[in-house]
């Protein structure tokens, strides 16, 4: 079926990665001071790939659309990052972190990949710990593990709800150092507009100065796009606002193939939507769900408040569905369940669309525990509470900080409450086991690409996949490539190939600026965003994605004759950004929309309610379907479908069961 090459290495499973890294070709240390690598990108992928490419002797230019990298979108990652070292001694291990992934990803994702990544993971704990990344300790100094959906084992590493900041300032320190020897050329405020081509090759970039509007040309050997996921098409998503796919975007057309784009994750852990006037979301870390309990009233409507509902007149209804992991099941199951109460009439809240998230189970029993520590017996359920809210402050305090601020509530009093919302894209741009494209010395790292993560992404695993990416697999993969560009001088950017790419840039650019039109961007994007969410969102079907095919259409026409943007593309504009981006994002929806519609099945973010079991499960087509689906952009906004088959040689491909 394959009619792609995923040029995975011959062997056994747990051998192929050792080995690639044994024969795989070498650059030596000369030849590495000659060859220039582009970084797009400068997040936890984007970081470590620059910081690691450079501390190799490659002389690296990188490029960020904030005014420093330490604002990368990577830092909003809170609850934790996984590694299989069985700190805890409950069963874990390479294994068994490989095997939760491919099946929490519901058995839609690559093998080797998948394997290489819980190869590398407990190399990440040590270079991080190494780089005095604070990583959370236990009272003997071993690092501490908290649980995590979709595992019965306790492996994810973590710095109170901060983890992501922490391990990007990390990774943003190993850049710093490279950049202050003169080894990375950092261009922050630069937005990547076009990738440029040379006999088929990627070898540079076209990008505009976000401050003064001036276009550059960069060459490289190589181009590395670490520029995160397209949640925001959404146009509501726990994501950053000025997160978007127009790195990625460009490049799939220009050759570079984008796979599974219908495959959203919905974090089942959002403080729910309060009105109109909300620009993105806010997420609170899955982590919680490690010790709070969630729940709906078993009445439906029922306007009482949580303290006011007995607990036998209380529906927990994740552990009452999946006994064997509880509140513990993986994203997409979880948002699923909140929904369907949610729908059934069940929810919380004046909106109806939450349900309850409550840590009072927990709270009293970690004081029980800190009670009998400090000599105190038979402690009355006051001290329990009080003694347990402060552990409950130590692991997740400045989440329950945040949530009091946006809500006006106590959640150490009151349960959150909760419900669904987007936040991670496991679709991407296509890529080998190299990391590389489908357009030869075009690389794609972290969340930016497909790989790893298949239809639904466990929690704890974005942080694993993007230091795995630019620490561990790409400073090797990309070495196979650049071994046969040695020879390769640095070409002038006066080359026509640049000229136009920056031609094709700019008239985008201009056309924007002169349609004049009388409905602003954000207009679109958040129309854009409904058709997204209705349709495409948690559950999609047949009749609403034909719907929403014919609408998205509608709607680019509408909008390239009637944005209106204001200023000059020669100046800081911030709303010409996002015209482009909001271009792109249209184009993208559509191209979700088509991939979903094809794929008649169940699987993991892509519910598709013509398929599910009889109690209301995804439900799988191996036989049809256990492929990737690579998308080729064609003239016109038009896609053509190229496939590439999953072999599971390693595992029993099941029915996911959470019970």
């Amino acid at each position: 079926m394959s009619d792609i090459n995923s040029n995975i290495p011959e062997g056994e499973l747990t051998n192929k990665w050792t080995k690639f890294k044994s024969s795989v070709a070498l650059v030596n240390p000369s030849n590495k001071r000659s060859i220039e690598v582009i970084i797009v990108g400068s997040g936890l992928a984007g970081a470590s790939a620059a910081a690691t490419l450079a501390e190799m002797g490659y002389k690296v230019k990188c490029f960020c659309f904030q005014d420093s990298p330490r604002r990368a979108h990577s830092i909003a990652a809170q609850g934790g990052i996984n590694a299989a070292k069985n700190y805890q001694n409950d069963g874990d291990s390479t294994y068994r972190l490989f095997y939760d992934t491919i099946k929490g990803g519901d058995y839609r994702a690559r093998e080797a990949n998948v394997h290489r990544l819980a190869e590398v993971s407990a190399n990440i704990i040590d270079q991080c710990v190494a780089q005095g990344v604070p990583l959370a300790r236990e009272y003997g100094g071993l690092l501490d593990n908290r649980s995590f959906g979709g595992t019965q084992v306790q492996r994810t590493f973590y710095a109170a709800g901060q983890t992501g900041q922490q391990l990007l300032l990390g990774a943003y320190s190993a850049l710093e150092r490279q950049i202050g020897m003169g080894k990375v050329e950092m261009y922050t405020r630069h937005e990547m507009l076009e990738v440029v081509k040379i006999d088929g090759k990627a070898r540079g970039i076209i990008a505009r100065n976000l401050i003064t509007g001036e276009i550059e040309r960069h060459f490289g050997h190589a181009v590395v796009l670490g520029t995160g996921g397209y949640g925001n098409v959404f146009y509501l998503s726990t994501n950053a606002m000025g997160s978007n796919v127009t790195a990625a975007w460009k490049a799939h057309k220009q050759g570079a193939y984008f796979a599974n784009p219908c495959y959203t994750q919905i974090h089942p852990t959002c403080i729910p939507v309060s009105g109109d006037h909300q620009s993105k979301l806010t997420l609170m870390s899955e982590s919680l769900r490690n010790d709070g309990r969630i729940w709906v009233p078993k009445k439906k409507d029922d306007n009482r408040k949580a303290s006011e509902i007995p607990e036998d007149e209380r529906d927990y209804y994740l552990e009452r569905r999946y006994p064997a992991f509880g509140n513990l099941v993986p994203r997409d199951v979880a948002s699923r369940a909140a929904k369907e109460r949610c729908d059934a009439g069940y929810g919380v809240g004046t909106s109806k669309l939450a349900v309850y998230l409550d840590f009072k189970a927990n709270t009293e029993r970690y004081g029980k525990i800190e009670a009998s520590k400090a000599g105190i017996h038979n402690p009355d359920k006051e001290t329990c509470m009080r003694l347990g809210t402060a552990v409950v402050k130590e692991k997740y305090g400045n989440l329950f900080d945040m949530y009091a601020q946006i809500t006006g509530e106590n959640p150490y009093e009151t349960p959150m409450r909760i419900y669904p919302a987007v936040h991670y894209t496991m679709g991407g741009l296509w890529v080998d086991y190299n990391l590389m494209t489908s357009v030869p010395g075009l690389y794609c790292t972290g969340e930016a690409n497909f790989s790893d993560h298949g239809a639904n992404r466990l929690g704890a695993s974005a942080l694993m996949q993007g230091l795995a990416d630019g620490y561990f697999v790409l400073p090797y993969t990309i070495g196979a490539y650049l071994s046969k560009e040695i020879s390769v001088k640095a070409i002038p950017t006066d080359h026509p190939a640049f000229v136009e790419a920056e031609e094709r840039a700019v008239g985008i650019l201009n056309t924007l600026i002169n349609i004049k039109g009388t409905k602003s961007v954000d207009h679109f994007h958040k129309r854009l965003g409904h058709i997204m969410w209705e349709k495409c969102g948690m559950a999609r079907n047949a009749e609403g994605l034909n719907q929403a095919i014919a609408e998205i259409r509608a709607l680019r026409a509408e909008f390239w004759s009637d944005v209106r943007v204001p200023g000059t593309a020669d100046e800081l504009n911030t709303e010409l950004e996002k015209a482009g981006r909001v271009a792109d994002f249209i184009e993208l929806g559509e191209l979700m929309c088509i991939d979903a519609l094809d794929r008649n099945e169940s699987c993991g973010g892509h519910f598709r309610e013509e398929y599910q079991t009889e109690e209301g499960e995804a439900l799988r087509d191996d036989v049809n379907y256990a492929y990737v689906a690579a998308w080729e952009f064609k003239e016109g906004v038009n896609f053509e479908l190229h496939k590439e088959e999953l072999k599971f040689e390693n595992i029993k491909v099941a029915q996911r069961s959470y019970k």
